[in-house]
C-alpha cells in the first residue's frame, strides 16, 4: 500500500510537471486553426470595416484565417455576452468597443458580462471621431441652425442609431443631454443598416463614427454638421470642429479594440498583441484606415495594459453621462 500512494503520489507530480510543459507548448504552437472574430454589429458599419482590415493583415502573420462573424442585437451586448462565454483557447475573439466595453455597464443593469472582468484585453485597434450628421435635406445648413432646429423641434425629429449602448446611441445621448432635448431614438441593427436609413432620408440625423460617414460625405448622399474631436479631421478637411461650429462641449472619439475571454493564456494574448501591432504598423493597412478617417494609436497605447486602462477610465466617463438615460 506504501508502494501504491507513493507511486501515485509520483505519477500526480509527474502529471503536473508535465502540464506545466503542455500549456506553453500549446500557446508557442498557437493558431493550428481558424479563428474567429465576433463583431457585434451588421456588416458594412464601423467596427466590421475596421475589423476585417486588421483581421486580414493579422492572419496573414499568425498563418491562418480569421472569420468575421456579425453578430447583431442590443447594441452589440449580445454578441458581447457569446464572446464572454466561449472557450478562453484563442480561437473565439471579439472587435469591442466603446459601446460594448464601457457605456454598457451603466446601460445594462443586468448586463450578462463585465467588460473588465470577463475579458483579456488585448490590442487598441483604432480611433474613431464622431460626427454629427443629416439627411442632405434635413433643413438647418450649419451646426448652429441644427441645434436651434432641434431644440424648436424635439419632439418631431428623429435620432437614427445601431442599437442602446451602440456608440451611435451613446455619442448622441451625450449630445441630447448637452442641448437638454429628448427627440425619438430610431434604432437599427447596426450602423450600417443606420446610414443607409439616413441616405434614404428615412431618418433626420444621426451622430455616427467617421469611418462610416466619408464615402458618403464625399459623395453628397448626407451632409455633416461637425466633428467633435479638437482638431480637424484630414479625411474630412472642410468639416468644422464642434468648438469652430459653436458647440464646443460635445467632445466625442470612439475607438475599436480586441478582447478574448477571460482566462486566455498569457502567451496567446501576447502573440494575438504582436500580430495587431503588426498590422496597424503596415503601410496598407495604415492608409486604408487612414483614408477613412481612422486615429492609428502609438505602440505604447497597443498593449494589454494600456487597453485595460482605458476600459476602466471609459466605464468611468460614461457612467454618469448615462445613468440617467438608462
Amino acid at each position: 500500500m506504501t508502494f501504491i500512494r507513493a507511486l501515485t503520489g509520483a505519477c500526480a507530480a509527474t502529471l503536473a510537471s508535465l502540464g506545466s510543459f503542455i500549456a506553453p507548448a500549446e500557446a508557442q504552437t498557437y493558431p493550428t486553426r481558424t479563428i474567429t472574430m465576433i463583431v457585434p454589429f451588421a456588416a458594412g458599419g464601423p467596427t466590421d470595416v475596421i475589423s476585417r482590415i486588421v483581421t486580414g493583415n493579422m492572419a496573414q502573420t499568425l498563418g491562418q484565417s480569421i472569420v468575421i462573424e456579425n453578430v447583431v442585437g442590443a447594441g452589440g451586448t449580445t454578441a458581447t455576452t457569446r464572446a464572454a462565454r466561449a472557450a478562453n483557447d484563442g480561437y473565439t475573439l471579439i472587435t469591442g468597443h466603446m459601446g460594448t466595453h464601457a457605456a454598457s455597464v451603466p446601460l445594462y443593469p443586468k448586463l450578462a458580462y463585465h467588460p473588465e472582468k470577463d475579458f483579456e484585453p488585448i490590442a487598441l485597434l483604432a480611433g474613431t471621431p464622431i460626427l454629427i450628421l443629416a439627411r442632405k435635406d434635413f433643413p438647418p445648413k450649419d451646426l448652429k441652425e441644427f441645434v436651434a432646429y432641434v431644440k424648436a423641434n424635439a419632439e418631431k425629429v428623429n435620432a437614427a442609431h445601431a442599437g442602446v449602448g451602440s456608440v451611435s446611441h451613446v455619442s448622441c445621448e451625450l449630445l441630447h443631454s448637452i442641448l437638454d432635448i429628448k427627440p425619438v431614438g430610431v434604432p437599427f441593427s447596426g450602423t450600417g443598416p443606420a446610414m443607409n436609413a439616413l441616405v434614404a432620408g428615412q431618418v433626420d440625423y444621426m451622430c455616427d463614427q467617421i469611418v462610416n460617414a466619408v464615402p458618403q460625405i464625399n459623395a453628397g448622399t448626407i451632409k455633416a454638421y461637425a466633428i467633435a474631436t479638437a482638431e480637424r479631421n484630414p479625411s474630412l478637411p472642410n468639416v468644422p470642429t464642434t468648438a469652430e461650429a459653436g458647440l464646443p462641449a460635445f467632445q466625442a472619439q470612439a475607438w475599436n479594440a480586441v478582447f478574448a475571454p477571460k482566462g486566455t493564456s498569457p502567451a496567446i494574448v501576447a502573440t494575438l498583441n504582436a500580430a495587431a501591432n503588426k498590422a496597424l504598423d503596415d503601410e496598407t493597412v495604415k492608409k486604408r484606415l487612414l483614408e477613412l478617417g481612422s486615429v492609428i494609436p502609438g505602440p505604447k497605447d497597443r498593449t494589454p495594459e494600456a487597453l485595460g486602462a482605458l476600459v476602466k477610465s471609459e466605464i468611468a466617463k460614461w457612467s454618469p453621462v448615462l445613468k440617467p438615460a438608462n
